[in-house]
């Protein structure tokens, strides 16, 4: 990456001024002033970051400058300015290059009182500088690791043949049942139309009731069944009033959908899935990974490469209950069948008993969506769970129901509306097939790989209960 400065030096990022191999040249760097330190001898040290990596680039500006006593001399934290010079090896701790600069020309001066000065900041506190913290190495990190899983999910569903579809943010229909759902509506608050003594959604922009999506699933599975393979990865919303560390309001979901899949075509996609995340981020974001290593949390990088490097394991849930039970372990929630597992089970699991990733599969139904594929023993569906250690669940997902009648069934035990949901039942009427998918937080795999322990610092800006700040 490089771009071409009218009648001067070549503009490059610093992380491609930090590359030994461009010693010698004559370049332009421009970012944001991390440090400055003058010396005795008549130069100062500027260091310069510019987001393109974690490490900085240090400038050396000598006081023959022009501008040296008047802008140089008193450059601050968080300043934005261009330095142009020559870029030479570096005897520093941590760096290769560094640059004797010819001119470095102020943009952005930053007040004394800029935010983000020299002694470090809870996470919590850099909440509410939402704006500013992609400026500290944390978040600069964040970005980049979380980037590339970004860029990860497409090439992977490309590469396997997956369709790239966008699903509607706006939906009529529940695809969980859970009815946390944040409405959506035109409606005048103090002049709301009534029929029956009800709010009447007839005269609503949509002529009915209408919800920020929870799930992508049901509208992928349409393009699943026509043209194959399909995945969404969009945001989505719940209207859940928790403030714990694992949950956001609003948040990214990956949502791939399979024609012709069954369950276990489906449990070998995910863990394709999930070994490719951790190698490309392994591979391509190391010195940020070594700093989440370093300072979020010790073994991280040997906890992924387990991951990365074990084939997954394979258990039933009714084989998991039973292994919970028998554990001697003290849960601080009871294991019993038909029981949804907690985190503290799902850790056990993967990090005392198998040691390494597990897949779990077959479900009680009566814990699960009215979308799932019914097993012959009437007491479960065809559902799975991917675990890791750490952090318990990572993807759920599920072979769907593709009988009509069974669903039809599955759809009044829960009282669902065959009205509204007339059209994914016409997916079963016209040329019905086996189909599967799964559903994974794309914040709850960055936090699961930057070792992070609070979710709200995995999205640049978080919504959660009573925050909807930036």
């Amino acid at each position: 990456m490089s771009m071409t400065t009218p009648n001067g030096p070549r503009w490059i990022p610093v992380a491609t001024a930090r590359d030994e191999a461009h010693i010698g040249q004559v370049v332009e760097v421009r970012g944001w002033v991390r440090t400055r330190r003058d010396s005795k001898g008549g130069f100062s040290f500027i260091e310069v970051n510019d987001g393109s990596c974690f490490g900085n680039l240090q400038i050396i500006a000598d006081s023959e400058l022009a501008n040296y006593d008047s802008e140089i001399i008193s450059l601050s934290v968080g300043s934005s300015i261009v330095a142009s010079g020559t870029l030479q090896a570096s005897e520093g701790k941590g760096q290769s290059t560094e640059l004797i600069a010819s001119s470095v020309r102020v943009l952005g001066d930053a007040p004394s009182e800029f935010p983000l000065q020299k002694k470090r900041h809870s996470f919590e506190k850099l909440r509410e500088w939402a704006h500013l913290r992609p400026r500290t190495n944390s978040f600069g990190a964040i970005t980049r690791v979380r980037n590339q899983l970004a860029y990860s999910v497409h090439q992977f569903f490309q590469d396997e043949g997956f369709y790239y579809v966008n699903t509607p943010i706006i939906t009529a229909s529940d695809c969980e049942g859970a009815g946390q759902m944040f409405r959506v509506t035109a409606l005048p608050p103090d002049k709301l139309p009534l029929r029956d003594g009800k709010v009447d959604f007839s005269k609503d922009f949509f002529g009915k009731p209408t919800y920020l999506t929870v799930s992508g699933q049901l509208e992928a599975e349409t393009y699943a069944t026509s043209l194959g393979r399909c995945y969404t990865f969009g945001p989505t919303f719940r209207a859940e009033n928790s403030n714990t560390s694992r949950h956001l309001a609003e948040f990214w979901m990956i949502e791939p959908e399979a024609a012709f899949f069954e369950l276990s075509d489906n449990m070998a996609l995910a863990e394709r899935f999930i070994k490719r995340l951790l190698a490309d981020t392994l591979g391509r974001c190391a010195d940020d990974m070594d700093f989440f290593e370093a300072r979020i949390q010790k073994g991280l990088l040997a906890a992924l490469t387990t991951v990365l490097e074990k084939p997954f394991e394979h258990m039933t849930y009714t084989s998991a209950v039973d292994i919970l039970q028998n554990s001697g372990e003290s849960f601080e929630y009871p294991v019993q069948w038909g029981a949804d597992l907690q985190a503290e089970h799902e850790r056990f699991l993967t990090e005392k008993h198998i040691q390494g990733p597990l897949i779990l599969y077959d479900y009680p139904k009566t814990i699960k969506p009215f979308y799932m594929r019914c097993n012959d023993d009437d007491k479960t569906v065809a559902a799975m769970d991917v675990l890791v250690p750490q952090v318990g669940e990572i993807i759920g997902g599920s072979q769907r129901e593709e009988r009509l009648e069974v669903l039809l069934e599955r759809m009044r035990q829960m009282n669902l509306s065959e009205e509204e949901y007339w059209w994914y039942l016409d997916l079963r009427k016209f040329g019905t097939v086996p189909h599967s998918g799964f559903g994974l937080g794309f914040e709850r795999v960055v936090q699961w790989v930057t070792g992070m322990t609070n979710i709200r610092d995995c999205i640049p800006f978080p919504r959660t209960p009573g925050s909807a700040d930036f």
